[in-house]
Parts: C-alpha cells; sequence; structure tokens
C-alpha cells in the first residue's frame, strides 16, 4: 500500500491538466505492473525467454531458461530449457544493414523495421516454445534485447536548453507492445538504455551471467564472445559478479564475414569452421597496422560497434589488401588474424597483468571457427588453454540470449544487473522497462 502511494502522488501531481478517466487508467496500470511483480518476486523458480540479435545481422536467438532462486531470492541456478534460432533472410539482412550505416539510413525505414524486427522475435518465442513443448502461459517474461542499429557511448555536443550539452546514446529496434501482443507474454525491453542514462556505455552487459555459468574456484578464466564484436569477460578465481571486468576487445566476426561476402558474390556470408582462412597466408604487416588503431590502446571500460568496425571499414581493408596483391584466402586469413591479435593484445594489456587466467572460453559464432581459435591461442602465452562454451555445457551461440534472460529477471526482482566497473556507470541501476 506504501509503494501505491508513492507512485500515485506522482500520477496525481498533474492531474490538473489531464482527464480524471486518464488518470483513473495509470492508476490501474500501475496496479497492475506492482501487482505483477509482487507475484513474480514471491516465486522461486521462473521460466524466462532471452531473445538476442547481435551486430553480425544474421539473425535472433532465443534462449528458454530455467531461473531457480535461493532463500536469499538470488539467482541460485540457470538451466537451458530450449533454443532457437532463425536466420535473417537476404532481404531482412540488407534491410537491417541499411539502416546502421549513415550513407543508407531512412528514417521510414528505420520506423517500419521498429515494428517488423518483433515480427521475427515473435516466431523465434513460438519456435522455441515448441521445441521445448512449453505453453506461453507457462513463461513468466521474454527479455528482449532487440537490434543494435547504432550505438555511441562517445560523447557528441547537442543543443540543450542552456546551450549545447554532452549526449550518449544507443539505439536497438524492436517494439516491445508488438511482441506482448503477438505472445501474450510481459515484455522486458530498451535494456542498455538506463546504464548510459546513469554514465556508463550500455556495454557490456551479458557479463553478467558469466560468474554464474563459467566461474571456477580454482582458476581464472576469461570469457571471449565473439560476434559481430568481440567482448571479454575476465572471472577471476572464485569471483562473484562483483569481481568481474569486462570491455569489448574490437571487430569479432564482422570484417572477417564482410570479407567472404564479398569475394563470394555474396554466396556466402562467414568463414565456415575457418577453412578459407586455413588456406591463406597473413599478411602481418596489414595487422600490425591495423592494431594501430586508437581503440585498443583505450583502458576499459570500453565498447565499440558496426558504426567504427562496419561497412567502411571492410570497404577499405578490401580496397587496401586487394591493391597490396593479396588473394580472396589470404584477405580473409588477414582479417580473421586482426581479430586474433586484438584479442590476444587486449589480454596482455588490460587483464594477465593483474589477473591470473588459465582457460579461455569462447561463445558466440566465433567459437566455430577453428582457425580463429588456433590464432587466438598462437598469440597467448602457452599455458593458457582456448575451449569452445560448448566444451562446458554452454552451446556456444546461447550465451547472450541466456544472459539476458537472467537481466530480464533480475529486473522484475527489482535488483541491478549492470556492473558498474564493466560499463562504467557511475551506479547500480535496474536495467530496461516492462509492458505488461
Amino acid at each position: 500500500m506504501k509503494l501505491y502511494a508513492i507512485y500515485y502522488s506522482g500520477i496525481r501531481a498533474d492531474a490538473g491538466i489531464r482527464s480524471a478517466v486518464e488518470v483513473e487508467d495509470e492508476m490501474n496500470s500501475a496496479k497492475d505492473e506492482i501487482g505483477f511483480r509482487l507475484a513474480y518476486a514471491s516465486k522461486t523458480e521462473h521460466l524466462v525467454i532471452g531473445l538476442m540479435s547481435g551486430t553480425s545481422l544474421d539473425g535472433v536467438d532465443a534462449a528458454l531458461v530455467r531461473i531457480a532462486t535461493g532463500t536469499d531470492r538470488r539467482v541460485a541456478s540457470v538451466n537451458l530449457v530450449g533454443r532457437a534460432y532463425i536466420p535473417y533472410s537476404d532481404a531482412m539482412r540488407s534491410r537491417v544493414a541499411a539502416l546502421c550505416s549513415l550513407d543508407s539510413a531512412r528514417v521510414d525505414d528505420l520506423t517500419y523495421a521498429h515494428y517488423g524486427l518483433s515480427e521475427w522475435y515473435a516466431r523465434a518465442v513460438s519456435l522455441v516454445l515448441g521445441a521445448a513443448h512449453v505453453s506461453a502461459a507457462e513463461v513468466d517474461a521474454i527479455s528482449m534485447h532487440g537490434q543494435t542499429v547504432w550505438h555511441a557511448p562517445q560523447p557528441r555536443p547537442f543543443p540543450g536548453p542552456d546551450g549545447d550539452i554532452p549526449v550518449v546514446g544507443t539505439l536497438q529496434l524492436g517494439s516491445a507492445a508488438v511482441l506482448r501482443e503477438r505472445t501474450g507474454i510481459p515484455v522486458i525491453a530498451d535494456i542498455r538504455a538506463r546504464d548510459m542514462a546513469a554514465g556508463g556505455e550500455g556495454a557490456p552487459l551479458a557479463p553478467y551471467i558469466d560468474a554464474i555459468l563459467f566461474g571456477s574456484k580454482t582458476e581464472g578464466r576469461i570469457v571471449q564472445n565473439i560476434g559481430g564484436i568481440g567482448n571479454a569477460t575476465v572471472v577471476p578465481a572464485a569471483a562473484d559478479t562483483e569481481g568481474i571486468l569486462a570491455f569489448d576487445t574490437g571487430p569479432g566476426n564482422m570484417l572477417i564475414d564482410a570479407v567472404v561476402a564479398a569475394g563470394t558474390g555474396g554466396s556466402e556470408r562467414f568463414d565456415p569452421a575457418g577453412s578459407y582462412a586455413a588456406k591463406g597466408r597473413v599478411a602481418e604487416t596489414v595487422v600490425a597496422r591495423l592494431m594501430a588503431d586508437p581503440y585498443f590502446a583505450r583502458r576499459p571500460p570500453k565498447s565499440t560497434g558496426r558504426e567504427v568496425y562496419g561497412a567502411a571499414f571492410a570497404r577499405v581493408f578490401i580496397e587496401e589488401t586487394t591493391a597490396a596483391g593479396l588473394g580472396f584466402e589470404d584477405r580473409v586469413a588477414t582479417a580473421t588474424a586482426f581479430t586474433a591479435a586484438s584479442i590476444a593484445a587486449a589480454y596482455k594489456d588490460f587483464i594477465l597483468p593483474s589477473t591470473p587466467v588459465s582457460t579461455v572460453i569462447v561463445a558466440g559464432g566465433g567459437a566455430l571457427n577453428s582457425t580463429l581459435l588456433r590464432m587466438i591461442a598462437q598469440r597467448l602465452p602457452a599455458d593458457i588453454r582456448v575451449v569452445a562454451a560448448s566444451a562446458l555445457g554452454v552451446p556456444d551461440e546461447a550465451r547472450e540470449a541466456m544472459a539476458f534472460a537472467v537481466i530480464g529477471h533480475e529486473s522484475l526482482m527489482g535488483r541491478p544487473a549492470n556492473l558498474p566497473a564493466v560499463t562504467g556507470a557511475r551506479t547500480p541501476v535496474v536495467l530496461g522497462s516492462i509492458t505488461l
């Protein structure tokens, strides 16, 4: 009742400029949300679907997870119940890629994509429910990351009421209202925004779950996700979520995929198991020049995205390496080595000097590229082993979708799920907004 009174006082404050019906509707909505959150928090076991579509623009991952809470109401265990994946069609990939470029983005396409993407998310939900033989009524919530089309953690001057002000931002497309209507399940969305409002970079957020899934009492580990962008989570031995560090290492599959697509006329969009790179020869001078990019010298916390290492970056890379006489397979090998070098350099510069590490666990699509994994291992000390996440029982491409399911759960429990030491936020904050 006290919580209702606090909320209602805020509603009534501007009641003079709104009708009594509008105020009553908002009060009823507040009751619904508070009741839902109280009912959710009272349970000891929850079913939540995490939805992730990454910067590689490959498709939508859905993970249905069972989250058990202990007597302290904290997460005790996270188990994958079912997983589904929908690859983007050529038309869909082209449409979204155009929205990630200043040269081709249009506001009408942006608007339609925001709503249309949720139809893909709804299909992914339907598929994962069918695969797990679970009904929508049994699911407590969906946590939707959305499709990132622009990530801008570096401030830019923007007109303010009293002159220019520094503004940062990030944009993930996908309408929570559409997804709620299609599935009948409450939706948590707009997950990165609150961290950025609190002074953080809004990324990476998935590391919140890494201590739960991959932590070890006896050895330090790095969880390296390789999607379009690479990001590393450092989990020291016996660490909890407060003891981890994470940051974006730079490009993951993004450049490799662009080189393969250009070299095959679009018939292939990634290097299957690293087979092209394995046949090519690495131009180490090119790798060394690319490693001079100032991003790699920046200390964490830091994040990056397609707006830096996307189409324009790939175009210059392809033009320059072709002019230097590199053939297709050599270009793929060099792009792969660049990703490996950026990952290894991040470890040597920012992790290994302070944290003993025995194992690197690779998740995401890059875990399927054996040549990339081999190149990473070659650039690290010999006593550090490199393994795919699947070797520890977590499907290589399920980790981020599972992470966002847990973040959604924490939001509904009223708990922060950002890590200020990771994102740079001033304080821990509860992430996301709910659509009941």
